[in-house]
Formats: C-alpha cells, structure tokens, sequence
C-alpha cells in the first residue's frame, strides 16, 4: 500500500476531489477547512483561485496568502489542509496557521496526525517557527491531533458567539 502524500490542487484530480467534496456535504457537517466549501462546479476556476491565494494574487480584504494541499492515498481525496502564510488578528485569535479536515468515512485511522505532520513540514518551509493551530474547545479529537504532533495550549479564545476557541503554538523545528 502507498503512503499518503499531499497534493496541490489539481484538475487532474477532479473526480477524487469531487468525490470527496459530495461525501462532505452529505454529512450536513461544517466544511471545514473553509477552503472546501468553495462551489466546485468551475473546477478550473476553483484551481486557479486557489494557485492565485498562494501567490497573494486577488485576496479579498482581511485574507492573507495561503496554500492548499489535498491529502490523497491510493487516487483519492482523503483530506485537505489550507496553510495561511502569516496570521493577522483574526487568525492569531481563533484561525490559526494550519486548518484542516478529514472527509468523515476516514476518520479514526491516523490520517489527521499525519496530514498536520505533514502541513507543519510544509509551514517550516515558509520559515514560520512556531505555528499556530486552534481547534474547538468540544473537538476531542482535533485537540488530541494537535497534542500527539507537538502542541503547547495557550489562552483560549471566547468568540462573540460564546464558542471557545483553544490554541496550541507548535514548533516547527522539532517536527521530522
């Protein structure tokens, strides 16, 4: 069996995004990371927006450069990762650096440890030292992720809403 790797976006994979992308939306859960809830209908289109946001081509106000990933194994789409290149105020209280998500029929396999593994590996390269990533006070399961990958909890963060956000710092250079 191959290792799963991550990916750039790419037409060439857009019937294993596609697939992904309906196995999502039926859950009726929150697509996240937001990237995903991006209309892929003009698939191309889609690709290019998010080749132009990594070059910092075309962000809308308050956006800052970021990079997406897919996370595939064996042709398909198992996650996807959306790396923001530096935090404004928005993403240092409850955004973070890295977000990331496992489309549900993977779930509990390992594939989250290592797709953050691999995102931290991709972060270093942009020379971010410590990286931060945040996850909702109620998600075991993303807080255990981050933990198991070198995570140091900070102060939480209270939304308007009254959701608390917890942040981890992890440091980059201590990832293999």
């Amino acid at each position: 069996m191959e290792a799963a790797v991550l990916m750039k976006p790419d037409a060439a994979y857009k019937k294993a995004y596609m697939s992904f992308y309906h196995e999502w939306k039926a859950s009726g859960e929150k697509m996240i990371p937001w990237v995903i809830a991006k209309d892929p209908t003009h698939f191309e289109e889609m690709i290019q927006e998010l080749i132009n946001a990594e070059k910092g081509i075309g962000l809308k106000k308050g956006y800052v450069p970021d990079s997406t990933y897919w996370l595939m194994h064996n042709e398909r789409v198992i996650g996807v990762v959306n790396i923001r290149h530096e935090l404004n105020e928005l993403l240092r209280n409850s955004g973070g650096h890295i977000g990331y998500g496992i489309r549900p029929s993977e779930r509990k396999k390992g594939y989250a440890k290592l797709l953050l593994k691999l995102s931290l590996q991709e972060i270093r390269k942009l020379g971010v030292q410590r990286a931060l990533v945040v996850c909702d006070d109620w998600n075991i399961a993303s807080r255990q992720t981050i933990l198991v990958n070198g995570g140091i909890q900070d102060e939480d963060y209270i939304e308007e809403n009254g959701a608390v956000v917890q942040r981890f710092w992890i440091h980059t250079d201590k990832i293999v």
